[in-house]
């Protein structure tokens, strides 16, 4: 297999494709993983651009309103500057952005891009089985009680829900717990079971808004 380059055409289309008002951020997103971190390879995974180096970096995605960025392992950097939201039960975290204003400095994510590259460094050189033993299992899905009695009131969102993965199933049960008030609870508890009830994922939107 031929060496990738550090820039890949791919991602030059990428960018040359995406909205309007994303291709600024892009190009600027595009600068500061390469300057955090010079030896980065770009490449293109689930549609949209990756940076790797020892593993993956992080990611930037345009979509119709905003561009996505985030680490991989996110959860593991320092976050100074408090930018980052975890992404379900994984390590990546996210920031989304709306225009090059909001976009946080140069000399701000610089050190976020060479930090998780320290990281990927690091972990590299630890034996593998070492890196086995670092990766803690997931907890069983303890399914809360008003989704529960909602499921047993939608037998096909019961099927569905029962059908899923136990991540897919982590994913509705998170986006419920992650409601701040209770009106914000009963209204996402509403749209899951209705998603549910059309065989469709907690993320379903984000895929099909990538396209």
């Amino acid at each position: 297999m031929p060496a990738r380059t550090k820039r890949d055409p791919e991602v030059d289309a990428y960018v040359a494709e995406a909205p309007d008002f994303a291709r600024p951020i892009l190009k600027r997103l595009r600068k500061i993983f390469h300057r955090g971190c010079p030896k980065v390879v770009e490449t293109i995974k689930w549609g949209a651009p990756f940076f790797e180096h020892e593993g993956v970096l992080g990611s930037m995605a345009a979509f119709k309103r905003h561009v996505a960025f985030g680490f991989w392992r996110g959860a593991d950097l320092a976050d100074p500057a408090g930018l980052l939201a975890g992404v379900g039960n994984t390590q990546m975290c996210m920031v989304k952005v709306r225009s090059l204003d909001e976009l946080p400095a140069e000399d701000v994510l610089v050190p976020y891009v060479a930090e998780a590259a320290a990281l990927n460094e690091a972990r590299a050189r630890q034996p593998r089985a070492t890196r086995a033993r670092t990766v803690a299992p997931k907890p069983p899905v303890v399914v809360p009680d008003d989704l529960a009695a909602a499921l047993r009131e939608d037998r096909k969102a019961a099927a569905t829900f029962r059908a899923f993965s136990p991540s897919c199933q982590r994913e509705y049960v998170e986006w419920l717990a992650e409601a701040k008030r209770p009106e914000t609870r009963r209204r996402r508890l509403a749209q899951a079971v209705e998603w549910m009830a059309e065989g469709k994922t907690r993320s379903w939107k984000y895929r099909a808004e990538r396209r």
